[in-house]
């Protein structure tokens, strides 16, 4: 099928808190309490997607003390963070459209793969009462953002975003070390750990008027 598409290009940058969901700490899932920032690249394929890649630099912190009173009485704390490359589609609910002069709007959502790199953690050996970080690790997550976005004049883009990432591993927090920290497990080992990332992105965007291509 052939229809009129538009071939526009985004690039910008993104701004916003993090938080972790694991094992330490409160349970809220939207609960910022540190700082992220990225950048942005997108290609709007059509009106109603986009082939979307970012980097992202996150970092969390979590403290029993947030908790409930099982986790207060435990008494641990962490801080960690996350450097991410993320590549997927983005999906409008709504036409995005930005060549026919008119302010344009619409919600999004986003998903795709992510590859992430942390500080693999554990309890201290020596010292139960500290989690450190004895080695980096990447690893895989899935992406899960819905956001808003809208024209800013001709050229830019200003978005707002909450974003989940369901990672493969359940050692964002020491919960679940590997070889050599067994006897220090905790928490609930049946679930992987999350990170949300809830902020802004605000982009400069330019490209072809719409041509004719099949997709």
């Amino acid at each position: 099928m052939t229809s009129a598409t538009s071939q526009t290009y985004e690039v910008g940058l993104m701004l916003g808190g993090s938080n972790y969901i694991g094992d330490v700490g409160k349970t809220t899932y939207i609960a910022p309490n540190d700082i992220a920032v990225g950048a942005i690249g997108k290609w709007n394929r059509s009106k109603r997607h986009a082939f979307r890649a970012s980097f992202l630099y996150a970092e969390f912190n979590a403290d029993d003390a947030n908790g409930d009173e099982r986790r207060k009485a435990r008494g641990l704390s962490l801080s960690n963070s996350v450097k991410e490359l993320s590549a997927g589609l983005e999906f409008n609910f709504w036409d995005w459209y930005l060549y026919d002069g008119t302010p344009q709007f619409t919600p999004y959502l986003y998903t795709g793969v992510t590859v992430f790199n942390y500080g693999a953690k554990a309890i201290d050996v020596n010292d139960d009462s500290v989690i450190k970080t004895y080695e980096n690790r990447w690893n895989f997550a899935i992406p899960m953002v819905v956001g808003i976005k809208k024209t800013l004049g001709r050229r830019f883009v200003l978005g707002a975003e909450i974003g989940a990432r369901y990672t493969f591993t359940d050692n964002l927090d020491g919960s679940n070390p590997g070889e050599g920290f067994e006897q220090n497990k905790f928490g609930n080992l049946d679930n992987n750990d999350w990170y949300v990332f809830t902020g802004i992105t605000l982009s400069y965007t330019w490209g072809r008027i719409p041509c004719l291509c099949a997709f």
